[in-house]
């Protein structure tokens, strides 16, 4: 029960924050971040993308550049208010879809994706292992999962120490992240 809580207590917090996600968290540091992370990321051009918890979409004008106008971002959050305003500024794009879905009770075609990128998601997964079979059932054989982060997991443990619905949620240390991806 007390899990079931903490989750509905995330997801009203991401609902909450929306409204000034981008205001507050899309800086310049970061854009700077996401210009050398993404490139790492291994994406081709015309690849099919899953953008896991996309939030208000941050990552998507990165990975479009990588992947152009023959790729395809199938982008997924929980958050009403976060897919709100991912609609607000990508509902033009054609090669860019939305759906309101959790990454943790995913329900999207077997073997659909050549990636799966997971950027700032992981920490807030309460069921870690489940959502790591699920996003392998829609990558392709030869598919690649993506889990990036924009800040140091010592940094992620300060930013979240101090508001209670994300206060627990943290990357898995090394030895931990190794057994849930075997």
């Amino acid at each position: 029960m007390e899990c079931k809580a903490r989750s509905l207590a995330r997801k009203a917090y991401f609902n909450e924050a929306a409204k000034d996600w981008d205001e507050k968290y899309c800086t310049p540091e970061l854009v700077d971040r996401l210009e050398k992370l993404v490139p790492t990321f291994g994406l081709e051009l015309g690849q099919r993308v899953l953008d896991a918890g996309t939030g208000t979409g941050v990552l998507i004008p990165f990975l479009l550049r990588v992947i152009g106008p023959s790729g395809h971002i199938t982008a997924i959050d929980y958050a009403e208010n976060m897919a709100k305003m991912f609609r607000s500024k990508f509902s033009a794009l054609r090669n860019v879809t939305l759906e309101l879905k959790d990454v943790e009770k995913l329900d999207l075609p077997s073997e659909a994706f050549d990636v799966a990128v997971c950027f700032g998601l992981f920490p807030h997964l309460e069921r870690k292992a489940q959502t790591l079979m699920n996003l392998n059932s829609v990558l392709k054989r030869e598919g690649r999962l993506v889990i990036a982060h924009a800040l140091s997991s010592a940094e992620i443990e300060e930013h979240h120490k101090y508001t209670l619905p994300v206060a627990k949620d943290v990357l898995p240390k090394e030895t931990e992240m190794k057994r849930l991806l075997k």
